[in-house]
């Protein structure tokens, strides 16, 4: 039996807990990595090449969490920009309040272009993308 190409989870995790962190009256941040191509945050928004984005409905205007993106209207410093991010550039959703929410890991390649499979087992490990020591996961909010 092949196995079938399913699309990535990303979209549906991410509708999921935002529907999840308003319906509980907290307020949805993102974290994007804004060095991902695609991304489109004011300049003065970003630190460390991420941006932290509060998403509540009342924050924004015209939200679209689609399939391959998350677009809206913000106000930065009182001037409405467009906001735009590739799901991919996505690395988390969590509640302000608490931090409860979901890390995202990291999705070098897209549902398409899946490695094929190996056959050597000591050929199957993939070393990571950040070499990078891993810690914990943890969410941290960023004011």
């Amino acid at each position: 039996m092949t196995a079938a190409k399913m699309t990535s989870n990303r979209p549906y995790l991410l509708r999921a807990m935002y529907e999840w962190i308003a319906d509980n009256g907290m307020t949805p941040y993102i974290l994007v990595d804004a060095n991902a191509p695609g991304v489109r945050v004011p300049r003065s928004a970003i630190k460390d090449g991420r941006v932290v984005l509060n998403v509540a409905a009342r924050a924004v205007a015209q939200l679209e969490l689609g399939a391959d993106h998350v677009r809206f209207m913000a106000r930065f410093a009182g001037v409405s920009q467009a906001v735009e991010a590739p799901i991919n550039a996505v690395l988390a959703i969590y509640a302000q309040e608490n931090g409860q929410g979901m890390m995202f890991p990291a999705e070098n390649q897209t549902a398409t272009e899946q490695p094929p499979a190996q056959t050597d087992a000591s050929a199957a490990t993939v070393a990571p993308a950040d070499p990078a020591p891993k810690k914990g996961p943890h969410l941290r909010v960023v004011k």
